[in-house]
């Protein structure tokens, strides 16, 4: 026999079904209301500033130097942008001359590779005549010539996309300008607008979001040399042409986590085959996978583990969805951005755990004080306590 009390539960947990279906669609309605503005921002204003903050941290160390020698802000953050952009230029510029001079006889390497490949065809175990072999290269070309103007429009938006990239890279690089200038005075000023009671939160949760952004860039750079090193030297010795720009291509392929290093080994290996035919290819890509296993195995743990602290299934899935919305951008912006939101999701719960990590080892906290010269950030005096 059913209790007496079953409907009183049974009202009851419906309620409770109720008030937690209305929050739920709230939340989603949010969160959808704000990916839409989001998405209407990304290119015109959020993509520079988010640039301009990942060079910043590159660039910081630099500036702080500077500063601390007694350049005045302004000069020491346009020495910092000018050198780094003498940097890069410089980069290009070493990269440049072996490509030009070796690109004849990788065109060379590439009709000689298609040869092979059209003899190897012709032989077992596809056996396919010289004339099935005609007959596809004129289909490919007659779908070619029928995709023309597919192919004109995807150039075009090709060469808007690239001075867009240009413009908003200009952009990055004058906000990244403005934030080595300004950024010590950028906190307390945003925490000044937030209140006395969320300026700690405020302060706290940027420095571990700066902290996070800085680690990620070291750390990149640090694996993205080892690679770049260890499969140079490689191709060095095996004489694959265009030794500097693979290791380049590497060293820039490893700031997206996991897949940047196997498009940037696939190209390496591609220029060994072109180039040096099959035998040499297999030894490039043993070479490949011996670095990344290296790197992947014993490099990368101990770099995540005391720095971005994200699982690499984790690392995967951010790369996929940032490449899926937004390209290349995406895929190089996924990684910190999932650290930043693990930086603010670790944050909430320990603040549910009443662990505070807005305090130190002192118990004091940032505390927002006021003088003549506007707000600054420093340390109360006492600990703070529960």
């Amino acid at each position: 026999m059913p209790g007496p009390e079953r409907a009183a539960r049974l009202s009851a947990a419906t309620q409770v079904l109720a008030t937690f279906s209305w929050r739920l669609l709230l939340v989603t309605g949010a969160v959808v209301v704000i990916g839409y503005v989001l998405g209407v921002l990304w290119a015109p204003v959020l993509l520079p500033v988010v640039l301009g903050l990942l060079f910043s941290t590159v660039m910081w160390p630099l500036t702080k130097l500077l500063r601390r020698g007694k350049f005045p802000p302004a000069l020491a953050a346009l020495t910092t942008v000018v050198l780094f952009l003498a940097a890069f230029v410089g980069i290009i510029a070493a990269i440049a001359p072996p490509v030009v001079s070796q690109v004849n006889d990788l065109a060379t390497g590439v009709s000689s590779g298609l040869q092979s490949v059209q003899d190897w065809l012709s032989g077992p175990p596809f056996n396919l005549g010289q004339e099935q072999i005609g007959e596809y290269v004129d289909d490919a070309i007659n779908r070619l010539q029928s995709s023309a103007g597919d192919i004109a429009n995807f150039a075009l938006t090709g060469a808007s996309a690239v001075g867009t990239g240009l413009v908003n890279l200009v952009l990055a690089l004058v906000l990244a300008f403005f934030f080595l200038k300004d950024g010590p005075r950028f906190l307390p000023w945003l925490a000044a607008q937030t209140g006395p009671r969320a300026a700690p939160h405020v302060a706290e949760l940027s420095h571990q979001s700066w902290r996070t952004l800085s680690e990620f860039i070291r750390q990149q750079a640090l694996v993205g040399f080892i690679d770049a090193l260890g499969i140079g030297i490689g191709l060095l010795v095996l004489g694959v042409p265009l030794v500097l720009p693979l290791a380049v291509i590497t060293f820039f392929a490893a700031f997206i986590p996991i897949i940047g290093a196997f498009v940037a080994g696939g190209f390496a290996v591609l220029i060994a085959l072109v180039s040096n035919g099959f035998s040499t290819a297999v030894w490039v890509l043993l070479i490949v996978v011996v670095v990344q296993q290296v790197e992947g195995n014993v490099l990368q743990p101990i770099l995540q583990g005391r720095g971005l602290k994200l699982h690499a299934g984790v690392v995967i899935l951010a790369v996929t969805a940032g490449s899926s919305l937004a390209g290349i951008i995406g895929a190089f912006l996924a990684v910190p951005v999932a650290a930043l939101l693990a930086v603010g999701y670790r944050y909430a719960r320990d603040q549910l755990d009443g662990r505070h990590p807005e305090r130190d080892d002192d118990g004091r906290v940032p505390e927002l004080v006021g003088d003549a010269e506007g707000a600054r950030l420093t340390r109360s005096a006492e600990p703070v306590r529960d």
